[in-house]
């Protein structure tokens, strides 16, 4: 498998609690894929950059890897990599 639809692997991938949660939040815009707003189907693939919000939280990841199911948090964490400025943003963020 090499490309998963953006909500479920959002929940897969633990940013949100269930899928449903997932695919409200790219239907309001707060999810992207490679700089385009993504919709609930829109696929994405190891590569890609995704910027999305949690709550007030803005982070921007690169997708690497698929998982259709959600597994345990060291797992999920696996499946990609946070980019440097919204790490440190989140850190900054977390400090105040």
């Amino acid at each position: 498998m090499d490309k998963l639809r953006i909500d479920k692997w959002l929940w897969a991938a633990r940013f949100y609690k269930t899928r449903s949660l997932a695919a409200d939040e790219a239907d309001r815009g707060r999810v992207q894929i490679n700089g385009s707003d993504a919709k609930p189907s829109r696929e994405v693939r190891p590569g890609d950059t995704v910027p999305l919000r949690q709550g007030v939280v803005l982070r921007s990841v690169i997708v690497r890897g698929i998982s259709a199911i959600r597994g345990p948090a060291p797992i999920a964490q696996s499946l990609y990599d946070e980019t440097a400025d919204t790490a440190a943003a989140r850190l900054r963020a977390a400090e105040h």
